[in-house]
């Protein structure tokens, strides 16, 4: 089952209509499901998909033209390339009766194999490619070389590209559509727990319960996501220790900079590279308060990646346990009553991606154009914060929100501090409306005093409910 992805497949499928010489940069975070976009949108054409090894240059270039042959001139079986100039003079003269598409996955194994590479595969673009009907498709998973080595003005291959695609996970819409037989509630468990990650979302079978899916993933030897942060980090730095202390401290509460670097016991200016590159593979984010986007003193650093957050949460904890085949205790005495309480950070993602479409679509009082979060002094002084607060920069009007992932209904307490952090962002804003999001409903108490006009109750059908 191929899920989502349709906005990407469109720009593939867009610029393969084009004509002449035209290239596509795909890049993302590992396991995000980049190689099978790139097979979905290969269906039914005239192409070759090869994906490279850590192994020399020339043994790479050997095993690649073996797999365009196989691909585009079975008859030439058998046949292989040793000089990469040559293969990509055959490449060349493929394409002289229809168009065709190479696909590179993983180019960084060959770049990192001949630091040469890149420059000769610049020359046959220029020399070669350019002059035919090929659509060529890179791809790679280390998103920060990808970034410096491919995309950069430094990279050989500037300015040849016709387009980018940076893959991001899937929002919890998409994520949905892995687990069609769970509730809505479950739906968004498991997108909290995967990060909506196509490898891990593929991993939830909804013909178990959502706790045997969890702990068959994360809390058993065998599980494929048991050590998954720690494989992941190895691959993307040669030394993860001080990665990941940063990472365990981020999980335990801290988001200051000075706080962090106390905590993991790393200079400022460590500390700065580190959340740089764990912010570029898109497992930590810098947050700021919406409305003080110049305010760098209330900036804070959190962990944006699902799995990395949950995980971190509770896997190293149970690790004895795990390895004794207790991993399912563990999870049954310490997690399963906690999974209310971790989901509270991604229900409120999850709401503000909901207020955005919304306020995009005409369906809240004010043009919704940007979202996010707000923290600071309460009317009392005391530190307060706001789930939601969507932005109408044009009109400076504004909607802010609470969101509750708990089995209990949301009652007077609950709707009272949403109507207490009214005047509490910036005074230019027009606050126009109120949004609550429940996961169980509301008390009669709200139902009877809700100001209908200003405030909306909101379930979590609600929020599944939008189309994209």
């Amino acid at each position: 089952m191929f899920v989502g992805r349709k906005n990407e497949l469109n720009v593939l499928e867009e610029t393969y209509k084009k004509p002449g010489f035209q290239m596509t940069v795909i890049y993302g975070r590992r396991r995000i499901g980049k190689s099978r976009l790139i097979t979905e949108f290969l269906e039914g054409k005239n192409a070759s998909y090869y994906v490279a090894s850590q192994i020399s240059l020339d043994d790479n270039v050997r095993k690649w033209s073996s797999q365009v042959i196989n691909d585009l001139v079975p008859d030439m079986e058998g046949v292989t390339f040793d000089n990469l100039e040559s293969f990509f003079t055959f490449i060349g003269n493929l394409s002289k009766k229809e168009k065709i598409v190479i696909a590179l996955d993983e180019i960084p194994y060959m770049a990192e194999a001949d630091d040469s590479f890149l420059s000769r595969f610049q020359v046959a673009v220029d020399m070669i490619f350019a002059k035919k009907d090929i659509y060529l498709i890179i791809c790679g998973s280390a998103v920060s070389f990808m970034e410096k080595k491919i995309l950069s003005e430094k990279s050989p291959l500037f300015g040849r590209r016709t387009n980018q695609i940076f893959l991001k996970p899937f929002d919890y819409l998409d994520s949905a559509e892995f687990v069609p037989k769970y509730s809505y509630e479950d739906k968004a468990i498991v997108y909290g727990v995967t990060g909506g990650v196509a490898k891990y979302l593929t991993l939830f079978d909804d013909d178990l319960s959502i706790d045997e899916n969890i702990i068959n993933n994360f809390f058993k030897t065998s599980g494929y996501l048991y050590e998954e942060p720690v494989n992941l980090l190895t691959q993307e730095f040669r030394s993860i220790n001080t990665y990941n202390t940063v990472i365990e401290v981020c999980a335990s509460g801290a988001n200051k900079v000075n706080e962090i670097a106390d905590k993991a016991h790393v200079s400022t200016s460590t500390l700065s590279y580190i959340l740089k590159e764990l912010s570029t593979i898109g497992v930590i984010s810098k947050v700021i308060p919406m409305t003080e986007k110049e305010n760098k003193r209330k900036m804070a650093y959190v962990i944006s990646d699902g799995m990395y957050r949950f995980w971190y949460s509770f896997v190293p904890r149970a690790k004895a346990a795990i390895e004794m085949n207790k991993g399912e205790v563990f999870y049954n005495s310490y997690v399963k009553d906690k999974l209310h309480l971790f989901m509270g950070s991604v229900f409120e993602e999850m709401c503000r991606y909901y207020t955005l479409s919304r306020g995009l679509d005409g369906g809240l009082n004010c043009l919704v154009t940007n979202v996010g979060s707000w923290w600071g002094p309460g009317h009392d002084h005391t530190p307060t914060d706001i789930d939601i607060v969507g932005i109408d920069d044009a009109d400076r009007k504004a909607v802010i929100g609470e969101c509750k992932f708990k089995n209990e209904l949301i009652d007077k307490e609950v709707y009272e501090t949403l109507m207490d952090r009214r005047g509490l962002i910036d005074k230019k804003y027009e606050e126009v409306e109120y949004l609550l999001f429940s996961l169980s409903g509301y008390s009669k108490w709200v139902k009877e005093n809700v100001d209908s006009n200003k405030v909306k109750l909101l379930e979590i059908a609600d929020i599944y409910a939008i189309t994209k």
